[in-house]
């Protein structure tokens, strides 16, 4: 028996042999597994590296979006701002309103009372225009006289006249000395430009001299209680003479 033909006879017995096949066979296994796992690790390591390629750009996105959430906050917060402010003002000028409201409701509280108290005043005037001051004299002139009084009065006319004449007037001061108190004084045109927001004019006259439009007679005395006119000034106006 030569070389080759005790080769080819132990090769037939390995192969041959169950515990060859074994051994023949075990190899394929780990072989078709280990290209399986090759093949799972190169997929995983190109996803990784695919979203290491993909991750500039999502910074680059979530850092623009960030921007611009806050430009939209920063634009709410101005308007906000805003709208605070002028609140603000609104309130501030909603307190002097009513501030400026409550000092003229107190300074203005007597309008009607004064209004209507006025009138007495103006009766109690006519009263002291309706003696002249010539028959005041009188009484002092009658007082040097020698002529005694009628026996059925302790005193003479001229001296209850004067006396009366004096009770009015004080009466009269009293009366605009307590409305002095509530700012509320008189005013007489005489002589002043007819001003139609402060005066009325009851008649017109031409009156050489006088340039027309001057008033020239008060018939009422005008008042006003602080800035305001309480009641218009009854006056004559200077008419044009031509």
């Amino acid at each position: 028996m030569n070389f080759a033909t005790s080769t080819f006879r132990a090769f037939r017995t390995c192969a041959a042999s169950p515990s060859s096949s074994r051994i023949l066979t075990r190899p394929l296994v780990p072989c078709r597994f280990s290209g399986a796992r090759r093949h799972y690790s190169e997929g995983t390591a190109s996803t990784s590296e695919g979203d290491k390629a993909k991750d500039p750009q999502g910074e680059k996105g979530s850092t623009s979006d960030l921007e611009e959430k806050i430009k939209a906050k920063d634009a709410e917060v101005v308007d906000l701002t805003g709208r605070l402010r002028y609140l603000q003002a609104d309130f501030l000028n909603l307190q002097r309103n009513a501030a400026r409201e409550k000092e003229q409701t107190r300074d203005f509280a007597i309008t009607r009372f004064a209004s209507d108290l006025l009138e007495t005043v103006d009766v109690l005037a006519i009263a002291l225009k309706s003696v002249p001051a010539t028959a005041l004299s009188t009484h002092e002139s009658s007082q040097t006289s020698t002529t005694p009084p009628p026996e059925s009065l302790p005193k003479s006319h001229e001296a209850y006249l004067r006396e009366l004449h004096t009770g009015v007037e004080m009466t009269h001061r009293l009366l605009l000395q307590t409305l002095f108190k509530y700012h509320v004084k008189p005013f007489d045109p005489t002589g002043d430009k007819f001003d139609p927001n402060q005066h009325e004019a009851l008649y017109q006259a031409p009156i050489p001299g006088k340039e027309p439009g001057t008033v020239i007679d008060c018939q009422k005395t005008g008042y006003t209680i602080k800035d305001r006119v309480l009641r218009a000034a009854q006056v004559g106006v200077a008419q044009d003479t031509s």
